[in-house]
């Protein structure tokens, strides 16, 4: 449900984003707008094809979008120079992506812990914070471990929390349970959506499995390049 006393801190408007093909134009997004509001989980669904990833990217200001708004905190990042967005991404947004993309020759600990100190905390800080995310996630007796030594399960708990490290307003993630069988999908699903209620993240997580969308505060479905908002409950 809408928080109606918070702003969206995450606003599409009319986004358009046009491929070209030789002489051939495939417009992927048509139009799309949608708000996210702190502390909802909202899934983004649609066929294989349609363009959830390229959404995605538009939102997380890693594509530019050929007409229409993105905002981000009320500001219009649409038309920011490279390095603008970039800074932006860094202070606002987190992405967790399918394969959870750890540094192999880091802890779990130091994965989290290693985005915290690019931005200026220190070491101390960082693995405060690093260790407090990881256990929220179930992993406090894991930080030491390196990726190859954790499960599938464990590896995306630890992308989740490195994701959250730097307390972003906006989460952005594209099928992150996609990886992991059923049960293990389930879990890591669940305790994503705690954190989100607990860090008062909003987050838009694009996702083929429709039972999690069902879990979600918010659908949204994805077709022909809009965006319709239907109720997790009527989701098929």
């Amino acid at each position: 449900m809408q928080n109606v006393y918070a702003r969206p801190v995450l606003q599409l408007r009319d986004v358009q984003r046009i491929f070209r093909q030789g002489d051939r134009e495939i417009g992927v997004l048509r139009g799309a707008s949608a708000d996210l509001y702190p502390g909802q989980a909202v899934a983004l669904v649609g066929p294989s094809g349609a363009g959830k990833s390229t959404l995605l990217h538009v939102a997380g200001l890693l594509e530019t979008a050929d007409s229409g708004r993105v905002y981000v905190n009320g500001r219009d990042c649409s038309q920011l120079s490279d390095g603008e967005r970039t800074r932006v991404r860094r202070v606002e947004m987190g992405f967790v992506y399918q394969f959870h993309q750890l540094l192999p020759e880091f802890s779990a600990l130091e994965n989290v812990a290693i985005p915290q100190m690019i931005r200026g905390a220190s070491r101390a800080a960082a693995e405060r914070r690093g260790g407090e995310l990881l256990g929220m996630l179930g992993l406090g007796e894991r930080l030491e471990h390196r990726p190859a030594q954790l499960s599938g399960g464990e590896q995306q708990r630890t992308a989740i929390a490195r994701a959250l490290a730097n307390e972003p307003r906006i989460l952005l993630a594209d099928e992150p349970t996609g990886n992991l069988d059923p049960s293990t999908s389930a879990l890591v699903f669940r305790e994503l959506i705690e954190l989100i209620q607990h860090t008062g993240v909003a987050a838009l997580i694009a996702t083929h499995n429709l039972e999690l969308a069902r879990r979600m505060h918010r659908v949204l479905r994805l077709e022909n390049g809009l965006l319709h908002e239907t109720r997790p409950a009527d989701v098929v």
